[in-house]
């Protein structure tokens, strides 16, 4: 890891509470990218926030939200969040198939009308920097607009966290191994 890993002993009050609020919170630790974000504790606090509400708390529902982790995770090769939200994404229900078709950077359709357009729309997104008129239509018929503009900002804030993750070098645990080649 490139920066400071902190205890608790080593945290001053502001850093200390920004942490002990993360860990209380829906995922009942403290996740990874903080352990970078704790040293500016304002923004540990506000995306850490952020995160459980896009994480938790969307109408995307959680197979969805961890389709979209995924690809994120894929497109930004942050082996940290692909370690976590591989199983997450199994167990809310994303096919072993699909895991495997994303992990190959295979661009493979999803037989859930749903999913593929939440697919379509992430893929180009990230590809291409702009989502089509066909594209973002798919993405409101089968989503809702409430359900895009949480995709949206699902995937910046993801896009955070792999930028942090990946920047900081918060890897998995030792001896788990890597799943994605650059």
């Amino acid at each position: 890891m490139r920066i400071r890993d902190l205890s608790l002993d080593d945290m001053n009050e502001a850093q200390k509470r920004v942490a002990e609020e993360a860990a209380s919170g829906k995922r009942g630790r403290m996740p990874a990218p903080l352990r970078a974000w704790i040293h500016s504790p304002e923004l540990g606090e506000r995306a850490q926030k952020l995160g459980e509400f896009l994480r938790y708390d969307t109408i995307l529902g959680p197979m969805l939200s961890e389709l979209a982790i995924l690809l994120i995770a894929r497109h930004w090769t942050s082996h940290y969040e692909w370690y976590i939200h591989k199983r997450e994404a199994l167990k809310a229900g994303v096919s072993p198939d699909v895991v495997d078709d994303i992990a190959a950077r295979k661009a493979a359709p999803i037989a859930d009308e749903k999913a593929e357009a939440l697919r379509l729309y992430v893929t180009e997104l990230l590809d291409k920097k702009i989502v089509s008129a066909e594209t973002h239509r798919l993405a409101v018929d089968q989503l809702g607009e409430q359900g895009v503009v949480e995709l949206v900002g699902l995937l910046g804030y993801y896009t955070l966290v792999s930028m942090t993750l990946n920047a900081f070098e918060i890897m998995p645990p030792d001896g788990e191994p890597l799943e994605l080649d650059h």
